[in-house]
């Protein structure tokens, strides 16, 4: 629940003033000694604390989601390997996807709105490509998956552009020489994010090519992450998204009271 709820919650009489202060001010960091959980960030931010799991043990990624989980009965995590999802899989909702290496728990899943657009290069870009997919479908988000439009065949891309053009984001994931965003970027109206990918050749520099391509993109509302960051592009799609849902949520609000 975030501050919005709480204080609408409060004004509606559903929540008395103790407990609001006790939500507000109450405990807003779980410490467990190897981690130092930010449990108001879903007040300040709408969304709680996604868990990186590369580089944590299976136990240490076990107890942090069930401390999440406790909260709010959904837990996000990234790069999640087989033995992190082992140390999970008892709880409820719980899913993994072992191609992007997304893990997540939702015992109580939300209703998506909208629409973002995800599109790949190639095939082999597609784990970074379900990485985002995956973190806007998990924050809300309706996806539109589009695979395997790279410019070497730039048909392949205008097929489908139809799909594209009522958008409230893309994400456009490449490696090798990274254009595709640019391409995307030129046909549609709505924001791109870019991800350059670690795929390609020895002169790709492991996605420092197309990393650099993207950044001098000519094509205008592009934006970059970093090399094969698809959760950071997919949260940030959620983002664009979700606010212009609550845009037009407030424009049918306006419209209904004049």
């Amino acid at each position: 629940m975030n501050v919005d709820s709480l204080l609408e919650d409060f004004r509606q009489g559903r929540l008395n003033a103790e407990e609001l202060k006790r939500q507000l001010l109450g405990q807003s960091i779980g410490d467990s000694g190897f981690a130092r959980l930010d449990h108001h960030r879903l007040l300040r931010k709408g969304q709680a604390e996604v868990v990186f799991c590369q580089g944590k043990t299976p136990e240490h990624v076990g107890a942090i989601f069930r401390e999440l989980a406790a909260r709010t009965g959904r837990v996000l995590g990234t790069r999640a390997d087989a033995a992190h999802f082992e140390a999970v899989k008892d709880m409820d909702g719980v899913r993994y996807d072992p191609l992007s290496r997304v893990l997540c728990v939702e015992a109580a899943p939300v209703n998506p709105v909208g629409k973002v657009v995800v599109v790949s290069a190639g095939t082999a870009d597609i784990p970074v490509a379900e990485e985002a997919a995956r973190t806007a479908e998990y924050l809300g988000s309706v996806v539109l998956r589009r695979f395997d439009c790279g410019v070497a065949g730039i048909h392949r891309f205008l097929s489908v552009l139809d799909d594209f053009l009522d958008a409230r984001a893309v994400v456009a994931v490449a490696g090798m020489d990274g254009a595709l965003p640019s391409v995307v970027g030129g046909m549609v109206a709505a924001p791109v994010i870019a991800v350059p990918t670690s795929v390609g050749y020895g002169a790709s520099f492991g996605g420092l090519a197309a990393l650099l391509t993207m950044l001098n993109s000519c094509a205008s509302g592009v934006s970059v992450v970093n090399i094969d960051n698809g959760f950071g592009a997919g949260y940030m799609a959620h983002v664009i998204n979700a606010q212009c849902e609550a845009a037009r949520k407030g424009n049918g609000e306006a419209e209904s009271k004049g």
